[in-house]
């Protein structure tokens, strides 16, 4: 289930990539994580009871589909949408809410918390405290609260307490620095469930061991449907675990190219993007040693994106030395972009995307021109975007009127 520490690596980072950098305070929870973690994946219990849960409840394994349309849109490489939008809750975030709310019961965990940026990991951890009757409090910035309001709602149907966050740009960077606030005070009760393959060692490793599922099913699919292994396999990037989740299938394999897509927001300057591989800095944040986007001084710097489940100063370490290893490539499209492949995507499959997909979407739309009629390329459409059709129509509204005021 898990990579293996390889030769020269240290335990907990990538190269030089990860770590942990905390309070004194959390030191012993990470290490009871860690070993709890340990002991768990070589459960022989614990995997059959996971991967029963996967299959009852989350509704796995998700399909492999050919995009048809999509394929003939770009020129004729066959593409193949890997649907965690299917998923129970609509997103690929309930394979690891799942995993680590059995392992904080197996640690005598009853509360559990967590952080979320565009809602799709506070409604799985939701989901998943209330099927295992476990207190929930999910930190979100406001900001996000507001163009995700009905994933709010959401949470608290599940039974979850959504604390609102106001500090800073009340996104999902400072949504993370409140949930590590409330584990510092309730280690001993609590579970931080952290969403995504970002923060103090064990969770990078962790968290795309939980999502490894989309990267084997996907491995599997691909040989029954195509005859083969992909050429490339495509997905968006904010702290990356659906990217490596659907990496992990697939690292191994030289001949198969690995595509991250970041978030270009309005433009890469400072403020206007998260786009880490595109003007981020070596640097440490919550927890971790990364790309981080920060100014000359070290000050973390606004990050801006159409969709908030990638709107994050920095990246997962694995996904750094992956880069630095040239085994993995990353890109960027922007917000307007990201919003015609939402369309693009509606129209030529019938299939309405996350945002957070809609990048990965955009990437193809934009470079699948250069491929091969032969080629196989998989894309991970890791939600689907019920949740995001407001903040479409408001963008749209709002590009509608600069578009008249600068024709006037």
């Amino acid at each position: 289930m898990s990579r293996a520490v390889r030769p020269g690596e240290r335990r907990g980072y990538f190269g030089p990539y990860g770590g942990q950098f905390v309070p004194e305070t959390l030191m012993a929870p990470l290490a009871e994580l860690a070993a709890a973690w340990r002991k768990a994946r070589r459960d022989p219990e614990f995997q059959r009871e996971f991967r029963g849960y996967l299959r009852d409840l989350v509704g796995r394994p998700t399909p492999l589909y050919f995009a048809r349309r999509l394929s003939a849109a770009i020129g004729g490489a066959r593409i193949f949408l890997k649907r965690e939008d299917l998923c129970h809750t609509g997103a690929h975030k309930i394979n690891n809410s799942l995993g680590q709310i059995l392992l904080a019961r197996r640690m005598g965990k009853r509360r559990v918390i967590a952080e979320t940026g565009a809602g799709q990991h506070g409604v799985a951890t939701a989901a998943m405290a209330a099927a295992f009757e476990m207190e929930c409090v999910i930190y979100m910035g406001r900001v996000d609260m507001e163009r995700q309001a009905l994933n709010v709602y959401r949470m608290r149907e599940f039974g979850a307490e959504v604390v609102p966050v106001t500090a800073g740009q009340q996104t999902l960077k400072e949504a993370i620095s409140e949930a590590m606030r409330d584990w510092v005070t309730n280690v001993r009760t609590t579970h931080y469930v952290l969403g995504t393959v970002f923060g103090a060692y064990p969770y990078p490793d962790l968290v795309r061991d939980f999502q490894s599922v989309i990267g084997r099913e996907a491995r599997r699919q691909c040989f029954k449907q195509a005859g083969r292994l992909p050429d490339r396999v495509v997905a968006c990037v904010g702290g990356g675990s659906n990217a490596m989740g659907l990496f992990s299938g697939f690292l191994e394999d030289p001949g198969v190219a690995l595509i991250g897509v970041e978030a270009g927001g309005r433009r890469i300057a400072p403020g206007e993007h998260a786009a880490r591989f595109a003007g981020g800095k070596l640097g440490v944040l919550q927890g971790a040693r990364t790309l981080v986007l920060q100014d000359e001084e070290g000050q973390i710097l606004p990050t801006h994106s159409v969709s908030a489940g990638l709107d994050y100063a920095a990246v997962g370490p694995e996904h750094v030395w992956l880069r630095d290893q040239g085994r993995a490539t990353y890109h960027f499209v922007t917000d307007e972009e990201a919003v015609n492949a939402f369309d693009g995507l509606c129209r030529l499959e019938g299939i309405l995307p996350a945002l957070e997909s809609a990048h990965a979407v955009a990437y193809v739309l934009r470079e699948g021109s250069k491929w091969k009629p032969e080629d196989v390329v998989i894309v991970n459409l890791s939600g689907r975007g019920d949740k995001d059709l407001q903040l479409v129509m408001d963008w749209k509204a709002r590009h509608a009127r600069s578009g008249e005021a600068s024709s006037s």
